[in-house]
C-alpha cells in the first residue's frame, strides 16, 4: 500500500503528539519531516531519535530538506501568525497545509460534521481544541432544531497550554465562535476558554448551550448521542458527562431574546470531558489530543481521496 508523506512544521506538544500519532497509528501516512525553531526542543530531539528527518530553521529549513521533495501534506502546529508566512511558502510549492492553527485561513474542518466537504481545498483549518470538542454537538441538535444561539466553555488544564495556546487566546475565541455558526449551524455562536490551574491537573471539559425553538427533546438526545459515538470513533477519551439537560425558556426571559419568533424555547445544555490517548502527553490533556487526532482523520481522508483519484 502506497503512503502520503507528509512533514509537521513544529516541535513542540501539539506537533510532538502528532509525529507520534501518524507513526503508531497511520496506515495511509508517512512522517518524513519535522521542522522547528529551538533546536534543543523535546520535539526535534525525539523526532531524531524516531528516525525522522529535522530542522531547526523553520519552514525555510524544511524547503531545503532532501526530504521535502516527497512532501504532499504539511500539517502547522505552530501559531496563527507564524502560519499566514507558512502558507505563503508552501502554498506555491503546491502543498497541502493542514492548519492546527487558529488563523482560518483556508475552510474549517471537523471531521464528523463537514470532513469531506473540503478535501481538495490546498489549505484547511482544524478550528481550535474546543471546537473539535463542542461543534459536533451543536450540530448534531442543529440537525434537530435550528440553534439560534450556541454557547461553548472549554476548561483545560494550563499545564497543557503550551505558549502557542497561550499566544492565540484570542484568536480561539474568534476563530471558534465563527466556525460554531459556519460548521455547526448556530445562527450566533459564543466561544469561552478557561485555563485551569487546578493540582492535580484536570482532564479537559466542555460545556455546550444550545437555544432553540421548543422541539422533541427525545430526538435531540438521541442525535447527541450519536455524534458523541462518531467522535469517539477517532478521539476515544470523548465521552458525555451526563444526560443531555434541557430547560425552558419563556417569554421575559432574557434569553428569550436570542430566540427568533415567539412561544416556548428550549436551552439544551451538554457537559462533555476529553481524556487524552496519552501518545505523548499525560491523559488530561484532551485538549491536544483531539486536535491532533482530528488532524489525523483528515489528513487520511485527503489521502484516500487521492488515492481514488490516482487509479482512475
Amino acid at each position: 500500500m502506497s503512503t502520503t508523506k507528509v512533514a509537521v512544521i513544529g516541535s513542540g506538544n501539539i506537533g510532538t503528539d502528532l509525529m507520534i500519532k501518524v507513526l503508531r497509528l497511520s496506515e495511509s501516512l508517512e512522517i518524513v519531516a519535522m521542522a522547528g525553531i529551538d533546536p534543543d526542543s523535546d520535539g526535534l530531539a525525539r523526532a531524531r531519535r524516531l528516525k525522522v528527518a529535522t530542522t531547526h530553521e523553520g519552514v525555510e529549513g524544511l524547503v531545503a530538506m532532501d526530504e521535502f521533495a516527497d512532501v504532499d501534506l504539511v500539517f502547522d502546529a505552530t501559531s496563527a501568525g507564524a502560519h499566514r508566512h507558512h502558507d505563503e511558502v508552501l502554498r506555491p510549492l503546491g502543498r497541502t497545509l493542514v492548519d492546527l492553527t487558529p488563523a482560518a485561513l483556508g475552510p474549517y474542518v471537523v471531521p464528523p460534521v463537514n470532513g469531506d466537504a473540503h478535501l481538495d481545498a490546498p489549505n484547511v483549518n482544524m478550528v481550535t481544541c474546543g471546537g473539535q470538542a463542542t461543534i459536533p454537538i451543536v450540530a448534531a441538535v442543529d440537525a434537530v432544531a435550528p440553534v439560534h444561539y450556541g454557547e461553548i466553555v472549554a476548561s483545560i488544564s494550563s499545564r497543557s497550554a503550551g505558549p502557542g495556546t497561550r499566544a492565540n487566546i484570542d484568536e480561539f475565541t474568534e476563530t471558534t465562535s465563527s466556525a460554531i455558526e459556519r460548521v455547526g449551524g448556530a445562527a450566533k455562536g459564543k466561544a469561552i476558554i478557561i485555563l485551569n490551574p487546578a493540582e492535580p491537573p484536570l482532564i479537559m471539559r466542555d460545556t455546550v448551550h444550545c437555544l432553540v425553538a421548543d422541539c422533541a427533546t427525545e430526538a435531540v438526545t438521541a442525535a447527541v448521542e450519536e455524534m458523541v459515538g462518531q467522535v469517539q470513533a477517532y478521539v476515544p477519551g470523548y465521552r458525555l458527562k451526563q444526560k443531555v439537560q434541557y430547560d425552558r425558556v419563556r417569554a421575559g426571559d432574557p434569553l428569550h431574546a436570542l430566540v427568533a419568533g415567539a412561544g416556548e424555547a428550549l436551552k439544551v445544555s451538554v457537559f462533555l470531558e476529553v481524556e487524552g490517548a496519552a501518545h505523548y502527553l499525560p491523559a488530561y490533556a484532551g485538549n491536544l489530543d483531539i486536535m491532533t487526532s482530528a488532524a489525523l482523520r483528515t489528513a487520511e481522508r485527503m489521502a484516500a481521496q487521492r488515492g481514488r483519484e490516482a487509479a482512475k
